[in-house]
């Protein structure tokens, strides 16, 4: 897996937020980058549109037919093209269908720790995020169903479900899902399925999409999904929405300029990742796969008192920091004395307290640096 890997001095070239953030010598392993080179495919995509001058505003062209075609493959799902519209990115999607189908001051449920935009866009829009904590268990998060009800039951009009889950790792069952549904359908409350990460399940899971249950509240749902997380796509804005029968009709009245806010060149990469990128993203799991092994080696050997739950899926690990001395936000205090970048557990919500987000998707090297800084931090 050695050339998947961008070599430190190229890192420090690029451009995005994730290397430029911070200062030169601080290490950085928290936004959801990946350190890698682009998949052959999509690279030459782009250099075909790039050397034809092809970079107008955007069209879906094949598109959503790819996608299509990739969740039958990977997931035996039979989306339907004809139910899907492109977006720029999930979180435009998601405020832009919050937008359409909720008033404000309506309550959206979220589970936390959660994706923090999901926490700061939702309320930007003036609707009332409720908290809906994961449980703790012994081995780790896991779906906390009858809190989940309670928060439901309290009079909830949407649900924000992320799956596989962001920053826990966690993939949800058929039977978690259905559970949901369940509860989504007695409570009246309208489904949001944020999969991005989708892509990214290891060996001993399974990804269900939601709308596949067939359960009349994933009728009446929406799921998200994009290449940008599993081909480090992100920047190039691109993003597809699929929607349940019953709920096509309110994706129509999303206004048609939110959908023509991503890119050309970002649908021609996630056409390009989802149609010939599969050979790619085995490979990256593979090597993600054995990143998250030595991160649990790693992390035992050096920092014992620090907790971690082996992510399921995605290439972000949840780190608990409770058992230290470095208080409600240890990535501060890493970042400082470390000169290590993870991501603040506090921006993920109340339960992010003594808590970090760890990156893995880096070389084996890079990855133990990163441990061996936090380690120097905790001697």
């Amino acid at each position: 897996m050695a050339d998947l890997w961008i070599p430190d001095a190229d890192l420090a070239a690029r451009h995005s937020v994730k290397y430029r953030k911070f200062a030169p010598d601080v290490l950085p392993v928290w936004v959801a980058e990946m350190d890698t080179d682009l998949a052959e495919p999509v690279k030459a995509a782009l250099a075909e549109a790039v050397a034809a001058g092809d970079t107008g505003y955007a069209h879906p062209n094949g598109l959503l037919e790819a996608f299509a075609g990739f969740a039958s493959r990977r997931w035996g799902w039979a989306a339907d093209p004809g139910r899907m519209v492109m977006m720029p990115d999930v979180m435009t999607a998601v405020v832009a269908f919050l937008t359409v189908i909720t008033e404000p001051g309506d309550t959206v449920v979220v589970n936390t720790p959660a994706y923090p935009p999901f926490l700061e866009r939702v309320a930007e829009i003036g609707r009332r995020t409720v908290q809906s904590a994961l449980a703790e268990t012994p081995a780790g998060l896991a779906l906390d169903l009858t809190r989940l009800e309670a928060d439901f039951a309290a009079g909830a009009a949407v649900y924000l479900l992320c799956n596989p889950h962001n920053p826990a790792g966690l993939v949800l069952t058929r039977g978690d899902l259905l559970a949901i549904a369940e509860l989504a359908e007695r409570y009246s409350v309208r489904v949001i399925a944020d999969e991005i990460h989708a892509p990214l399940v290891y060996e001993g899971s399974v990804h269900v999409p939601f709308l596949s249950l067939g359960a009349p509240a994933a009728r009446r749902a929406i799921a998200l999904s994009s290449a940008s997380k599993a081909w480090n796509l992100a920047g190039l804005k691109c993003a597809v929405l699929a929607a349940g029968p019953e709920a096509w009709a309110d994706v129509q009245r999303i206004p048609i300029d939110v959908q023509y806010g991503a890119g050309l060149l970002g649908v021609i990469a996630n056409q390009a990742a989802f149609e010939h990128g599969d050979a790619w993203l085995d490979t990256v799991i593979d090597a993600l796969d054995g990143n998250r092994r030595l991160a649990g080696t790693l992390l035992r050997e050096e920092v014992p008192q620090v907790g971690y739950q082996m992510p399921a899926a995605t290439y972000l690990a949840w780190l608990d920091f409770r058992r230290t001395r470095l208080g409600d936000d240890p990535a501060e205090e890493l970042r400082e004395r470390g000169r290590v970048a993870l991501s603040n557990g506090p921006h993920f919500g109340e339960v992010g307290l003594g808590f970090a987000r760890l990156n893995l998707a880096s070389s084996p090297e890079r990855l133990a640096e990163a441990i061996h800084r936090i380690a120097t931090v905790l001697a």
